[in-house]
């Protein structure tokens, strides 16, 4: 690589690497409030992290040519994930909270992919200073690490667009017709304000602020993160509707949602089938899970219907928050919640999964497919939104759709080779790639993944980070051709 490629690639590192030092400092307010014991741990780890963004800004910030090269947003967008998780790692090993640098990694990694998945088995033991790093690390990573830069700084002399498709790959980025900075800002806006107005809500339910704000950042971010044992159970029933209502939102498409606010409606209809799709489901799902609790739990309708609510809402955002034992739950609907977050919610949100404008187009594409085969010279485009969706985005959706399905084998079978058995193996995989968290068995439920085995541990950070990015821009880098000059 030439020294501006470099200067490009450590430019855009160096930032992240400051602000998540910041965010560290943060940590400081409950850990002197709570009297946890663990201010000197946390202001070393936000120092460290920070002075050295500092370093690297001062030595490379020099060069302010603009890179083309078309590799550099790939490696910034997934370099910046790696460094910001292993930095990440420092709180809790400052802490002593975790026994080793994987368990700590994982549950980094964890949070700022907005996975959900843990380590730890009695969160309610851990000082207050690691539980708001959880929920934090959660807010950032459920909106974007460089998506964030991006909001702050918009110039890194690179290509913002470039940047902005490698990390929000699943995003909605058909007929942008405005600057990109401009479209991150406004969605950053929304994301800010739906979380002051969630944190209020659940203070005028009664919830303390700290329980607010910790429970709403790891939930509008489709995280899951909580500071009980037992997820969400705990909390009361208003409380858990307002949840709901949180990650349901976390679901639905930021810009549609900053359109919808300031009521330019006529551009709604651009994003009303992803929208239609995504509530349908949800309520096609809820409706077949309160009856089936009902009928074959034999739970009763109120405690049916909320749980059902919250609990769907939660698998289908790939949230993760459990409001009630899952594993425990009639056997069809458990495999449903291991697959449903798969699909995910809107294209722009926060949620993991494949997306719903990407499951759209597969099932519209095979239905032209059926067609054609009946009536070979008609021709059928297919649509969206009422609009011809271009070939290149049908192939670019078969081939993502094709990735995941590869990779969900490809990681099912390491972690059985790891000694994880095939039940639990496909849960974990379900839940890091999709980025729920939840599992099967032990992983499931109110359970953690602590008793993985330490390579199968190392499968599931893997399986985090390529979900989170949708494998495309991980992947890329594999190949060999990449790298050549």
């Amino acid at each position: 690589m030439t020294q501006s490629t470099i200067n490009a690639l450590l430019r855009p590192l160096s930032i992240p690497l400051m602000a998540e030092g910041a965010l560290m400092l943060l940590c400081l307010i409950p850990a002197i409030h709570f009297h946890d014991g663990t201010t000197i741990p946390i202001l070393i780890s936000s120092l460290f992290t920070f002075i050295l963004g500092l370093l690297i800004y001062l030595t490379f910030d020099r060069n302010r040519e603009h890179i083309s090269d078309r590799r550099i947003p790939y490696l910034i967008v997934t370099s910046v994930w790696i460094v910001f998780s292993l930095f990440g790692t420092l709180p809790f090993l400052t802490t002593g909270v975790v026994h080793g640098f994987i368990e700590a990694l994982f549950e980094s990694m964890s949070g700022l992919t907005s996975t959900g998945a843990t380590i730890f088995s009695e969160v309610e033991h851990l000082p207050a200073s690691i539980l708001f790093w959880r929920s934090i690390s959660q807010w950032v990573g459920g909106f974007g690490i460089v998506l964030m830069v991006l909001a702050i700084i918009p110039s890194l002399g690179i290509n913002r667009y470039s940047l902005y498709t490698a990390e929000a790959s699943g995003a909605d980025n058909q007929g942008l017709s405005v600057p990109v900075n401009i479209t991150i800002r406004r969605t950053l806006t929304v994301y800010i304000s739906l979380t002051l107005v969630f944190i209020l809500l659940q203070m005028a339910s009664g919830m303390h602020l700290w329980d607010a704000v910790n429970l709403t950042f790891t939930n509008i971010s489709s995280g899951g993160f909580s500071i009980y044992n037992d997820s969400i159970a705990s909390i009361t029933s208003q409380q858990q509707y307002i949840l709901a209502l949180t990650m349901f939102f976390s679901g639905i498409n930021f810009s549609l949602l900053y359109q919808f606010f300031t009521f330019k409606y006529k551009k709604l209809r651009q994003r009303l089938e992803q929208f239609t799709f995504y509530s349908v489901m949800i309520v096609v799902v809820i409706l077949f899970v309160v009856l089936s609790l009902h009928f074959h739990s034999y739970y009763d309708w109120e405690t049916a219907l909320r749980i059902g609510v919250v609990q769907t809402t939660s698998v289908i955002t790939t949230t993760g928050s459990v409001v009630d034992d899952t594993t425990l739950w009639w056997t069809p609907i458990t495999f449903l919640f291991v697959f449903l977050p798969l699909v995910g919610g809107m294209a722009g949100s926060t949620t993991g999964g494949l997306k719903a404008m990407r499951i759209i187009i597969l099932l519209r594409n095979v239905r032209n497919n059926l067609r054609n085969r009946l009536h070979p010279h008609v021709v059928n485009p297919l649509r969206l939104n009422g609009r011809p969706v271009a070939p290149q985005m049908v192939n670019n959706v078969m081939v993502i759709f094709f990735i995941y399905i590869v990779t969900f084998f490809v990681g099912l079978l390491l972690l059985m080779l790891c000694g994880v058995d095939a039940h639990q193996s496909m849960g974990a995989v379900a839940g890091c790639l999709s980025s729920y968290g939840p599992g099967l068995g032990a992983s499931g439920g109110f359970g953690s993944y602590a008793a993985f085995p330490i390579m199968a541990k190392w499968v599931c950070v893997i399986l985090m980070l390529m979900g989170r990015l949708e494998c495309l821009t991980v992947l890329v880098l594999l190949f060999p051709r990449f790298w050549k000059k």
